[in-house]
């Protein structure tokens, strides 16, 4: 750009734009501009001399009214008057007065594109510039159909200056947006690939934004701009960063121009070479692996999406199988539930047996709250077709999805039904166990229980399963229905009994208990049942089974009396909570490492979901089980009956995580109770673990987790250990994963929790509770003893922060590879921090508060050296990850940061403060936190200071 010399400085602009600011009132600004408009008009129209300078401006001054919002409906012609000067600064006033003012249907057109072909035909390259970037600029229809044709000759001349092939690329490409009809293809579309070679990197990015528009227009005319564009991308990859020295950020060479040049490939399918896809598919594996880059994620989705519809098997087949995985993913979750069709269409359609397999697991995998009636409804469909292979699979799969998200409990039931009568072989005992558990579990649901299996009951033919579901529905609540004379009991009783002698000996068992309990529920019905029981078909059976069950239940109905029957024959408790035996039948029919986390949810047999380990159960009850339970007669203890390890005088905690070793009772007191307890168990109580010994712990990946949650903690050429964690207040959940790299089992796999400090630990059948220094509790679920080769296990640490601590947990592991035992010690991210809650303040609150805390044991103050590059975003993104809020406009210097949050803790909250003042000169910052507790402001001081 041409120098501007001294006397270019418009002192008269200057002061009129200094009178304007001056103004008290908007009265008295509108007076100010009035009497300027009315100077300039006359000057216009009485000196007909009127110098360049004095056109410039006054052209400036109506440019300056106009910004402010003000009208201007003159000037027009002495701003067109400018283009024909030869001074730079007089031609660039008039050019943007028209850029701003002049209307695309403005008379004086005619006249502004004859002095833009005089600059564009000049070879000025200054000039150039400006009439390109006022065409740019207006980009009406007219100009369009002036320029089009003219600017490609420019853009494509040999003898062009690099910053006017820029300007005229861009020019291009925005007359190609307003007017595409306009812009001719011809020569010149070859020629422009060529500017992919230019030395110039902005001749490059410029031409490469202009290639990729026109290439989704007319993709053959420029498919040789794939081979440039990728030979362009290996320079930049391959080139030492001093070479694009002017076009590096952050070390990165020319990062926007990579960005450019891949959405310009994408224009085009990927190459058929199946080297370049094996390639592609192993790079999408590693992001996968690496789970840690959300676009890169979603991206690698969209690849696999368009994978899905390829015309090759296997690169289907790899596609459905790596998208199970990005499902599991919190960052790519919602890009996979956009290809939901399309799975349901390879569900539907595909010829490959093993591919429909990979649809209906990435079917259960993809499955949520939004979508579960959609992919169960779809499944059903499926399963009436599907192959025998597969279908007991697809059964336990929608078993898990329709318990797991089922938010209205009839559906649950109706779908379960739907299942039995669909697919009843395929369904295995655990899924009519589970609906009975968590029917007997849901009292809102009991009676539309009992009414939707006497319905269906009704069918001609009805399988077996459904009618082991209905006799024990039935027989527990068969009286919800009683008043409705189509289901009185007499009528229930012959619906079960028609089908009595259809049926295998099991299913003839459990209805004759349900016989026994109608006697009890319904006392009408009772000769009735007992010439049942009294028949030669029965106290004669051939089963000794059922001759004892008839027996017995007869002699029961005889001799006792009518409140004995009603204690013996009482209503089911509710189950104990244990984890649903579909899934881990599931897991043991696909193997380890097979089944997706689904969220890592484990149940319970109310039906609802909780995050914890999908472990083998402990007290997984043998097929026989439920039919015998049927009567209470060695029945699971309900939940409120087992035993609670509270001292009696002493209230039950309000948080499940609180005092289950009575510590709040004198230690021998707690330590007595916690023998009896444990002395009532089947198993004796293994003695408390300790430390880990001489293992060296590791630290090396911990300081990466102050301000993150989420990323690998441990790897060694035998064992990855990933974590995934959140927290809410004083509560936190730690996800960790254990990841086997060998081919070979790891035998005798445990881990454990511990504390440089002492350590009190008790082992419970189905948790482990860590109680850390008293201020953390920290509760781990048992872990499969058993890693297969390749497999990944998973576990759950829950947390609760009961006070201020500084001592981090230690996290454990024993197992044994090859006949050796490996011991691994791994320092758990668990800081103060975590337990942050943002705080929003103003400027006032923020500024009052700081004085509040102005003891000098509450201030802590740190200046150190910074050991990263000083970015700006960085640094907000690691304020904002340690958990405090970010505070915008309230420090007076607006590079400094200011944060507030407060630290949950259960016994107490304190307040924190926090401000960072950088330094970018001396490569330094200072660091000054205030909370209302002096070992809290130190340690929150040491923590952050080591990211910076």
């Amino acid at each position: 750009m041409p120098a501007v010399s001294k006397g270019d400085g418009m002192r008269g602009l200057a002061v009129f734009i200094s009178d304007i600011r001056n103004c008290k009132s908007k009265e008295a600004e509108v007076k100010r501009i009035n009497k300027e408009l009315a100077n300039i008009r006359s000057k216009f129209k009485g000196d007909k001399a009127l110098d360049g300078y004095s056109k410039k401006k006054y052209v400036c001054k109506l440019l300056f009214i106009f910004l402010l919002g003000h009208d201007i409906d003159f000037g027009h012609m002495e701003a067109v008057n400018l283009l024909s000067s030869n001074k730079y600064t007089e031609k660039q006033i008039g050019y943007l007065f028209i850029s701003v003012l002049v209307n695309s249907n403005s008379d004086l057109i005619s006249l502004i594109n004859n002095g833009i072909k005089n600059d564009l035909a000049s070879r000025n390259p200054t000039f150039m510039n400006l009439a390109l970037h006022c065409i740019a600029n207006v980009g009406s229809r007219e100009m369009a159909e002036a320029f089009a044709s003219q600017i490609p000759s420019i853009l494509v001349a040999g003898d062009t200056m690099d910053s006017v092939k820029q300007s005229a690329a861009l020019c291009l490409l925005r007359l190609n947006r307003t007017s595409p009809d306009l812009v001719p293809m011809g020569e010149w579309t070859a020629r422009v690939v060529h500017l992919l070679n230019d030395q110039h990197l902005g001749v490059v990015t410029a031409a490469t934004s202009l290639i990729t528009t026109l290439a989704q227009k007319s993709p053959e005319d420029f498919r040789t701009s794939i081979s440039l564009a990728v030979a362009r991308l290996s320079r930049i990859v391959t080139s030492a960063s001093i070479d694009l020295q002017d076009y590096t950020y952050y070390f990165v060479a020319a990062p926007w121009l990579s960005v450019k040049l891949l959405r310009l490939l994408q224009c085009y399918p990927p190459p058929e070479d199946a080297a370049l896809r094996s390639r592609l598919t192993e790079s999408i594996a590693l992001i996968i692996h690496h789970d840690s880059e959300p676009t890169l994620l979603v991206r690698a989705c969209n690849q696999l999406g368009q994978f899905l519809q390829h015309r090759e098997t296997n690169l289907r087949y790899l596609a459905l199988e790596s998208m199970c995985t990005l499902a599991s993913s919190e960052f790519s979750h919602e890009a996979v539930k956009t290809h939901i069709d399309t799975v349901i269409n390879a569900l539907k359609t595909e010829r490959d047996v093993s591919v429909r397999q990979r649809a209906v697991d990435l079917l259960y995998a993809m499955c949520d709250r939004s979508n579960s009636k959609q992919i169960v409804a779809e499944m059903l469909s499926y399963l009436e077709n599907a192959d025998y292979s597969i279908r007991e699979e697809i059964v336990l799969k929608v078993a898990i999805l329709a318990e797991k998200y089922a938010v209205d409990y009839t559906w649950y039931v109706d779908t379960i039904l739907n299942l039995i009568r669909i697919a009843g072989d395929h369904v295995s005992e655990e899924v009519w166990y589970r609906v009975i558990q968590i029917v007997i579990n849901q009292d809102d649901v009991q009676g539309y229980a009992a009414k939707t299996v006497f319905e269906a009951l009704q069918a001609p033919a009805c399988h077996e399963n459904l009618l082991k579901v209905g006799g024990y529905i039935l027989g527990e609540f068969g009286n919800l229905i009683a008043g409705d004379p189509r289901s009185s009991p007499l009528v229930q009783f012959n619906l079960l009994h028609s089908k009595f002698h259809l049926c295998s000996v099991p299913t003839r068992a459990l209805l004759l208990s349900a016989y026994i309990k109608f006697i009890n529920l319904f006392p009408e019905v009772k000769p009735t049942i007992q010439d049942v029981l009294r028949s030669d078909s029965q106290l004669r059976n051939a089963d000794v089974e059922l001759q004892q069950r008839a027996i017995e239940y007869l002699r029961l109905s005889c001799i006792a009396s009518t409140d004995i029957l009603a204690t013996v024959l009482e209503e089911m408790p509710p189950f104990p909570e244990r984890e649903s035996s579909i899934l881990a039948k599931l897991k043991k029919k696909k193997g380890p490492g097979k089944v997706p986390d689904m969220d890592e949810a484990r149940w319970n047999v109310n039906g609802n979901t909780e995050h914890s380990e999908n472990t083998e159960p402990t007290n997984k009850s043998s097929p026989p089980s439920l039919v015998a339970d049927l009567l209470p007669t060695n029945r699971p203890r309900p939940a409120s009956y087992s035993p609670t390890i509270l001292s009696a005088g002493n209230m039950a905690p309000s948080h499940p995580f609180t005092d289950l070793l009575n510590m709040n009772s004198s230690p021998a007191a707690g330590a007595s109770l916690l023998v009896d307890v444990l002395s009532d168990l089947s198993s004796p109580a293994p003695a408390p673990t300790t430390g880990p010994g001489p293992t060296d712990v590791c630290e090396e990946h911990f300081s990466r987790f102050v301000c993150k949650n989420n990323g690998v903690i441990f790897e060694n050429q035998l064992l990855q250990i990933g974590l995934k964690s959140e927290y809410r207040q004083n509560l936190g959940r730690i996800y960790v994963f254990y990841g086997n790299k060998t081919s070979s089992q790891f035998l005798s796999f445990s881990s454990s929790v511990t504390s440089s400090d002492t350590l009190k630990t008790h082992i419970l059948p189905l948790l482990r509770l860590l109680l850390t220094d008293l201020s953390l509790n920290v509760h781990t679920m048992p872990v499969d003893p058993t890693v297969e080769g390749g497999a990944q296990l998973q576990q759950i640490l829950n947390i609760e922060c009961l006070s201020d601590f500084s001592d981090t947990p230690v996290l454990n592991v024993e197992f044994r590879y090859g006949g050796t035992l490996q011991n691994i010690a791994v320092k758990l991210p668990v800081m103060l921090n975590k337990f942050f809650q943002p705080t929003e303040m103003t400027s006032e609150d923020f500024f009052q508060r700081w004085k509040q805390l102005g003891v000098p044991q509450q201030e802590v103050q740190t200046i150190f050296k910074a050991q990263h590059p000083m970015d700006t975003d960085v640094t907000n993104a690691k304020i904002l990850g340690f958990g405090v809020a970010l505070l915008s406009e309230v420090d007076p210097n607006p590079a400094n940061f200011v944060g507030a949050g407060v630290i949950h803790t259960k016994n107490t909250q304190v307040g924190c403060l926090l401000r960072l003042e950088p330094n970018p000169q001396a490569e330094m910052y200072r660091l000054t936190l205030r909370t209302s507790r002096e070992s809290v402001s130190q340690r929150l001081c040491d923590l952050l200071s080591e990211q910076f």
